[in-house]
């Protein structure tokens, strides 16, 4: 697909600089470049700047907000010669908590008093359309490898407590010596067509209306199209035959890499599994195209930034090759 890494979080080229992670005295020197920048992260919501949020809020090394953070910062990489480290301050309580918090969407905005009103925390799938690609691959670094620190703080070897290591790109055990790195779990998200419709589902809880491709995680010993066939069919009850791989995209909530594929079903009968979705229904592409035009009491189309949004916009412009 020529088109694929035009897919929000495609990549933008960063140059990570891997070479740096273990050398302690550069990364030093680094923090105290000019060009050096934090990007704060207060729970799992990146601090974004501008009116329209289209830009990450990246502050300078020593400012206060920073110094929420509990532990030590992550070294992203180099942009344009300029160092860039993620900083996790969810130590930091702002005067109010909101309900939505945690919730499928947040919608909300926390403003830190050390900040003007053009910075404010929000949750990353509602302005992910909005920013460049460099700060898209910049945030979903440090919003997935900070969450990982935030989730295996003890060694899984012998249950001690780990330290960072490599900069923020490695726990190490002090106690038996292991290492351990950060997770990204692979997950197949499926264009299932048959003719001219397309298979779509929606899972237990999602907002009315809402529907997207069927998707899955991998598992162990398992290929691409394995797992594509298999989601598929434990899902639906359809059968898929020929499968293609399309697309990749990280998808930070919290640690996904998403490997979008195409499939062409050798039957028609759905059958949901309830325990999986809590519906699946063929769409046809004249259908889909009111779906996307905002024209369909029934059907919301998938949101605008993810894999599923992709894939469906380019099968009904018929660029998948």
């Amino acid at each position: 697909m020529e088109i694929a890494e035009t897919v929000t979080f495609g990549g933008s080229g960063l140059n990570r600089a891997a070479e740096l992670r273990g050398k302690a005295d550069e990364i030093a020197l680094l923090m105290q470049d000019g060009r050096a920048r934090g990007l704060p992260i207060w729970r799992g919501k990146p601090l974004f700047a501008g009116t329209g949020r289209d830009r990450a809020g990246w502050l300078e090394i020593g400012h206060q907000v920073l110094d929420h953070a509990a532990g030590a910062p992550v070294f992203l990489g180099l942009d344009e010669g300029g160092p860039r480290f993620g900083y996790d301050i969810s130590a930091w309580q702002p005067e109010q908590l909101p309900d939505t918090l945690g919730a499928f969407f947040d919608s909300s905005e926390q403003v830190h008093p050390g900040l003007g009103a053009d910075f404010a925390f929000a949750e990353l799938r509602g302005v992910m359309t909005r920013i460049g690609a460099r700060d898209a691959e910049l945030i979903v670094t440090a919003k997935a490898v900070l969450n990982w620190h935030r989730l295996h703080g003890f060694c899984s070897a012998c249950g001690q407590p780990s330290v960072v290591g490599m900069s923020g790109w490695q726990r190490d055990c002090p106690a038996c010596g292991a290492h351990h790195f950060p997770r990204t779990d692979p997950v197949v998200i499926m264009l299932i067509t048959r003719g001219n419709k397309v298979l779509m589902g929606r899972s237990h809880g999602w907002p009315e209306g809402m529907y997207s491709l069927l998707a899955g995680f991998m598992e162990p010993g398992e290929t691409i199209e394995g797992a594509v066939r298999r989601e598929v069919f434990e899902e639906s009850g359809v059968r898929v035959g020929r499968v293609g791989y399309l697309t990749s995209q990280p998808w930070p909530f919290p640690s996904s890499l998403m490997l979008g594929c195409q499939g062409e079903a050798t039957s028609d009968e759905i059958c949901i599994d309830p325990e999986e979705i809590d519906d699946a229904l063929w769409i046809t592409r004249e259908e889909m195209m009111d779906v996307f035009a905002g024209n369909s009491r029934r059907l919301k189309p998938a949101r605008k930034g993810s894999v599923a949004h992709f894939l469906i916009w380019h099968w009904l412009a018929d660029r998948l090759d």
